[in-house]
Order: structure tokens, then C-alpha cells, then sequence
């Protein structure tokens, strides 16, 4: 028996729902159950993907090729569970498809209405897909009060009455203040979001409340009696050291234990087993070393915008036992700043992320030389790859002109749309149904490792599955250039047309992958690439 839990909130955005519903997941596995968490985004925008990373942070990809919110990276991180196309849906996506009912003659005439029509889709959504799971946790995206949220709060309205109290639970994630001038907690930006939650027929059973200290009983009472709410079921949620240390302050404060008591699975006193997160915990707290990594990207003013990265990293830091400091650099001050190459002095590791478009880009290739000849661990995501085989066209496969035509016209395209380099022979070796060129290469593809390649000694496999997100690719009619500038094609995709992995084998750490690894990385299970770079970082911190 499948029971949901729905995460709203209310007073501000940013509170950390998607963070707060990862570790009630992580909680609630811990306990032995199977969990799956959604989020249902309010905006009308189809999917994130043409959506600015100033404006929506990090798209977050699936293995089945959905470009989905960053919180079901959060999702994946605390729980492993791979998040599908079916975790996560929009306005946009809701709309299209009861338009396109209706235009199919589906609804035979009627005349289609938010209720229940649009409602009716948000709650198949939310049922839909579900196998064996114990708890089904949806997060609704925005908070309380926002009109293009109505029709979802409707719908988990709706659905919490026909599901029963035995099968549903309404979780608030609010703010309770702490004003200076007044020396005190205010409690009363909760009280109105909760009447806002009551007023669409909504009456939460737990309250979690973001705060930096400690809540008096005496607060906890009252916002439980002003908003109907027992005390135990006041839950705080302190500001933590590190996000992982998230699902154990919640259990400490409570919140699983009040979860299953709700539905009355609060059968013994047994503890959860959390030795996973305290022996995380451990290593944050504990580190027995440092490293600096610099990330030379372009959207280094927004840091949701490398959200999956900067966690990816962290993990590699868990796995060697070391803290991990990062410096963002915006490439661009490497081609308006002469000095600017000195920030780069002191690091132990130089990362450069995916990204769009020719800003910045000569900058992301200053970068790669200056860890190509100052033998500084080199690591390329995506367009880090591709700006690093532009870099060993011009300085060592005799290519000056080398550049990419997703910046223009292009004499020499290193890199390009498919469709633009695939001739002859070449494109027979491929699946004539496949289309990448001029689309999205999206999702989880295969990728061959050449035996005794450093990637292959990383991995310990030889055929490994990683997801994309891209529009270009490295043109392989310029191998040759590229392995006479000393480039190695260590991974390729099963029919050996599209570079997947370049490593330098003269440089002591420089790979260069078009996927994007960050994706699949965890804290209890970090992706070997970046526990390889960061032990890469520690060597080159010890010679400096």
C-alpha cells in the first residue's frame, strides 16, 4: 500500500524543500522502507531546458533523457534511487497534454476546465509509474500563496481525500525568523502561511520549521496550537554544517518518528540505520588534508547553475578524506585580465564545466594551458572536453584556425553538430534511425574504454553508461591531428564514431569527457572520475 507524502512551502522560497524531502527519503530508507520522490514544478515552461541557468539553476538529467529541476539530483544524492522522466512535471507539461486530449477528442465535447480536467492530469501524474514503493514523497515546487500553484495544491487536495489519512500526509516547510532588534523567534510568518495552506482546504499534519537556533517549547506549543498542529509535530530545522548532516538532525528533532506515527507504523522503538550518514559526517568534520580546485566556468555568479558538480567534487574530497576548496573563477577575466592567470598559481586541480555558447571560451582554453603545461590536474566536462581538444589542435596538431561552429562559421571545426562532419563511410556505421545532429543528445549512452587507458584503470570496467547533455561533439575526422598532439581517444561510442573520453598520457591527471559524470555521483558511493582527480589533486598539493 503505496502512501504519499507532499512537501509545500510557505513564507520564502529557497527554505530547502528539495532538500528537506531528500532526507526524509533517506530517513525513511534507512527504516527499511522503498521510497520515490517527484517534484511538480508550478511554472509553465515545458522542462528547464531552454531555461536560463541564472534563472533556474543546474537542469538536471535523467537517465531516460529527461532535463529535469536540480532537485531531483538532491533526489538521487540521499537516496540512490534513479530518478525517471516521471519524477518530475511542469505547468507546461500538464497544460500540453490536456490540450492535446482535447484535441484529440478525448474529453468528447466537454468544456475543458482547470477542474477537474487539469487537476485529473496533475493527480494521474502524481499516481502514475508507481510499482512497489512504500512512501511516494512529492515536493510542489514555489511556495503557498503563488496563483500558478493553485491547481497543484487543488490536486494534492483532492487526492489526500481520496486517498484517506491513512495513506496521505501534508508536510509545511516554513520560516520562523529570528529578529534582532526585537531579541526574539517570530513565529507569526508561519501562522499565515499555514492559514494561506488552510484556505485551500489544506490542514498540514507536520510543520517543519527553517531556523538558525534553536526553538523554544514554548514557541513549538504555540505554533502548534495557533495552527492546529500537535507540538511534537512542530519540527525544527537548524541551519546544518553540511547538507549531509541534514537527515540526521531531522532524526534527532524527530521527523521520521512523527511520519510513521502518522500512519501508524510507529511499531517499535527501533532506530534507523544511519551508519552511512555518520560515517560521512565523519570524514566532513574530519578531513585529514585540504585541496584547492578551481572551476573555470560562466555561470560562476549563480552556483546552482554547477549545483551536481560542486557536490561531485565534495564526494571525491569524502572519498580521500580531504576537504575540498573550491575557487569559481569566471573564464572571461582570462581574456580581459592580463595578470588574471595568477589565480590559477596556487590551485591543485583545474576543472572546466559544461556550458553554452562563445562567451568565455578562450578564457576555458586559457585554462587548459595552463594546467597542460604547468602539469596541474586537468579535468573537462562536456564543453571542459571539447575546449581542451581545441587547445591541442592549435598548440600541437598544427591546427591555429581550430575553433567550434556552435561560435560560427568555422574554417577548421574541431568540434561541431554531427551532421555537419559525418561523411561517407562514417555515418554508415551508425543506426539510421538516430538523429543527434542539430538536437539535444540527452540521457544515459554507452561508452567503450580502451584497455589500459587511464579511464579504464579508473572505471575497472570496459563498457560504462554516462549521461549526456549536448548539441556538438568532437569531430573525429580530426583524430589524427589531435593523437599528434599527443591526445589519447580512451572511451568511444560503441560504433567508434563519437569521442566520448580524451586523456593526456604525458600529463600526470588530464581528462576530458563529453558526458557529464557529476550526474551519477553520491556521497555513500562517489563517481570513481572525481575520487580519481581529487587523489590526483592531493599528489599535486604535496609538490607545491
Amino acid at each position: 500500500m503505496t502512501r504519499f507524502i507532499f512537501i509545500t512551502g510557505g513564507v520564502v522560497s529557497s527554505l530547502g524543500k528539495g532538500l528537506a524531502s531528500a532526507a526524509l527519503g533517506a530517513l525513511l530508507q534507512a527504516r527499511g522502507y522503498k521510497v520515490r520522490l517527484r517534484k511538480l514544478d508550478p511554472y509553465l515552461n515545458v522542462d528547464p531546458g531552454t531555461m536560463s541557468p541564472y534563472q533556474h539553476g543546474e537542469v538536471y538529467v535523467t537517465d531516460d533523457g529527461a532535463e529535469t529541476d536540480l532537485d531531483l539530483g538532491h533526489y538521487e544524492r540521499f537516496t540512490g534511487v534513479s530518478a525517471r522522466k516521471s519524477d518530475n512535471v511542469t505547468t507546461g507539461q500538464i497544460y500540453m497534454d490536456v490540450i492535446t486530449r482535447e484535441r484529440r477528442g478525448d474529453y468528447l465535447g466537454a468544456t475543458i476546465q482547470v477542474i477537474p480536467h487539469v487537476t485529473d492530469a496533475i493527480k494521474e501524474f502524481a499516481k502514475g509509474d508507481i510499482t512497489d514503493e512504500d512512501f511516494v514523497l512529492c515536493e510542489i515546487g514555489g511556495t503557498v500563496g503563488d496563483i500558478e500553484g493553485l491547481p497543484f495544491l487543488e490536486a494534492i487536495r483532492q487526492l489526500g481525500n481520496e486517498l484517506g489519512h491513512e495513506r496521505s500526509l501534508f508536510l509545511h516547510l516554513t520560516l520562523v525568523p529570528f529578529i534582532p532588534s526585537a531579541g526574539e523567534l517570530k513565529t507569526k510568518p508561519t501562522q499565515h502561511s499555514v492559514k494561506e495552506l488552510q484556505s485551500v482546504g489544506i490542514q498540514p499534519d507536520i510543520l517543519l520549521c527553517r531556523c538558525d537556533r534553536e526553538i523554544p517549547s514554548d514557541q513549538r506549543r504555540k505554533i502548534g496550537q495557533f495552527c492546529n498542529i500537535r507540538p511534537e509535530a512542530v519540527i525544527p530545522a537548524l541551519d546544518a554544517s553540511s547538507i549531509y548532516e541534514v537527515p540526521l538532525r531531522y532524526h534527532e528533532d524527530g521527523l521520521d518518528t512523527e511520519v510513521l506515527r502518522h500512519f501508524g507504523l510507529l511499531l517499535d522503538e527501533s532506530e534507523p540505520n544511519l551508519e552511512r550518514w555518520t560515517g560521512i559526517m565523519d570524514r566532513v568534520a574530519n578531513p585529514e588534508g585540504h585541496v584547492k580546485i578551481a572551476v573555470v566556468g560562466k555561470y560562476t555568479s549563480l552556483l546552482d547553475s554547477y549545483k551536481s558538480l560542486a557536490e561531485a567534487l565534495t564526494h571525491g574530497g569524502i572519498a580521500n578524506n580531504v576537504k575540498v576548496e573550491l575557487e569559481w573563477i569566471d573564464s572571461e577575466i582570462f581574456e580581459t585580465e592580463s595578470e588574471a592567470v595568477i589565480r590559477l598559481e596556487d590551485v591543485h586541480g583545474i576543472l572546466v564545466p559544461g556550458g553554452f555558447g562563445e562567451r568565455g571560451s578562450e578564457g576555458k582554453i586559457a585554462a587548459v594551458t595552463f594546467a597542460r603545461e604547468r602539469k596541474i590536474p586537468y579535468f573537462g566536462i562536456c564543453f571542459g572536453m571539447q575546449m581542451a581538444c581545441i587547445e591541442a589542435a592549435r598548440s600541437g596538431g598544427g591546427i591555429p584556425g581550430a575553433g567550434s561552429t556552435e561560435f560560427g562559421p568555422c574554417d577548421e571545426p574541431v568540434v561541431g553538430l554531427l551532421t555537419e562532419w559525418t561523411r561517407g563511410n562514417v555515418t554508415e556505421t551508425r543506426d539510421s534511425d538516430s538523429d543527434y545532429g542539430g538536437t539535444m543528445r540527452l540521457g544515459a549512452y554507452e561508452c567503450r574504454l580502451e584497455e589500459g587507458s587511464r579511464v579504464h584503470e579508473i572505471y575497472g570496467d570496459s563498457l560504462i553508461h554516462e549521461r549526456h547533455r549536448h548539441r556538438y561533439e568532437v569531430n573525429i575526422n580530426y583524430k589524427g591531428a589531435l593523437e599528434q598532439a599527443g591526445l589519447r581517444f580512451a572511451g568511444m561510442s560503441p560504433d567508434g564514431v563519437l569521442p566520448e573520453i580524451i586523456e593526456l598520457p604525458s600529463h600526470p591527471w588530464f581528462v576530458g569527457v563529453q558526458f557529464h559524470p557529476e550526474l551519477k555521483s553520491k556521497p555513500f558511493d562517489p563517481h570513481p572520475l572525481f575520487t580519481s582527480f581529487i587523489a590526483a589533486a592531493v599528489e599535486q598539493s604535496r609538490l607545491v
